[in-house]
C-alpha cells in the first residue's frame, strides 16, 4: 500500500517457497520459527538442487518478515535463523564471447515474438547492461538527442548513454506513437505485475535462443548486462 511493490513480491516468494516446504499444513504460529525448523527449511531447500544464494535470499526474506512481527510485538525474539546460511557467495560472471553476440545478433528467426525477445537482448548489450526493469520504463522523455537519460528503478541514480549506431536502429524500430514508452514491452496504465509477466515470457524466448545456437550455459538477459567489457563503455 506504501508503494514497495519490488519488497511485497520478494516476500510473497519467499513465504511461497516456505509454504512449499509445509507441505501446505497449516498456518503454524510465530513461535513454532525456531532454529530446528529452519535448519530443517534449510536442509529441504538444498534437496531441491538450488544454490547456496538462492536459499540465502529465501531465508533474509523470511527473517526480515519475522523480524517485522518481532519489532511489533506478536512474537518474543528466538533468533530461529542462527544456524542457517543467510550470507551472499561471490559467483562467476556469466558472459559470452562477441562472437557468439555476433551470432545472436544475426541469427534468421522467422517468429516476431523471437525477434522482439532478441532485439531486447541486444538493446540491454548496447546499453552497456540496462537492466529489464529500466528498459521496460523508459519514456520518450529519456531519448534527448544522442543520449538516452533516465534514472534506474531500483536505485534512482542517473545514469547516461550515448546511442550509437545499433542501438539506434533498435529505438526507430520500436518507437511508437501511441505509447509513452520508448519501447513496447508495458501499455500506458501497467502495473508492476505486467511487468514481471512480460519479464518471464521473453526470459523463455531468449533461453530457447540460447538452446537454439547449442551455448553451454543459459541466455538470460542477465548475460547482456555482464559482458566483460561493459565497464569501458560510455555509461556514466
Amino acid at each position: 500500500k506504501i508503494g514497495k511493490v519490488r519488497t511485497a513480491d520478494t516476500y510473497r516468494n519467499a513465504l511461497g517457497s516456505f509454504e512449499h516446504f509445509l507441505n501446505n499444513r497449516a498456518d503454524i504460529l510465530l513461535e513454532e520459527l525456531d532454529s530446528n525448523l529452519m535448519i530443517s527449511y534449510e536442509s529441504w531447500l538444498k534437496g531441491t538442487g538450488i544454490c547456496p544464494n538462492t536459499s540465502s535470499y529465501y531465508m533474509r526474506n523470511l527473517r526480515a518478515i519475522y523480524n517485522r512481527a518481532v519489532e511489533q510485538g506478536l512474537v518474543a525474539q528466538q533468533n530461529p535463523f542462527k544456524h542457517v546460511y543467510t550470507g551472499i557467495d561471490k559467483t562467476k560472471k556469466r558472459a559470452v564471447s562477441l562472437d557468439v553476440i555476433r551470432e545472436i545478433r544475426d541469427l534468421n528467426l522467422a517468429k516476431k515474438s523471437q525477434t522482439f525477445a532478441r532485439d531486447i537482448f541486444l538493446f540491454s548489450f548496447y546499453t552497456r547492461g540496462m537492466s529489464f526493469v529500466d528498459m521496460c520504463y523508459l519514456n520518450k522523455e529519456s531519448l534527448q538527442g544522442n543520449y538516452l537519460r533516465y534514472k534506474r528503478q531500483k536505485t534512482g541514480q542517473e545514469l547516461q548513454i550515448r546511442i550509437e549506431k545499433d542501438l539506434r536502429v533498435l529505438i526507430d524500430r520500436y518507437a511508437s506513437p501511441l505509447s509513452d514508452y520508448l519501447l513496447p514491452m508495458l501499455r500506458n496504465g501497467d502495473r508492476y505485475q505486467d511487468y514481471r509477466r512480460r519479464q518471464r515470457r521473453l526470459n523463455k524466448l531468449i533461453r530457447e535462443l540460447g538452446d537454439r545456437l547449442q551455448l553451454d550455459m543459459p541466455l538470460t538477459f542477465y548475460v547482456a548486462r555482464h559482458y566483460p567489457h561493459l565497464s569501458g563503455s560510455h555509461r556514466h
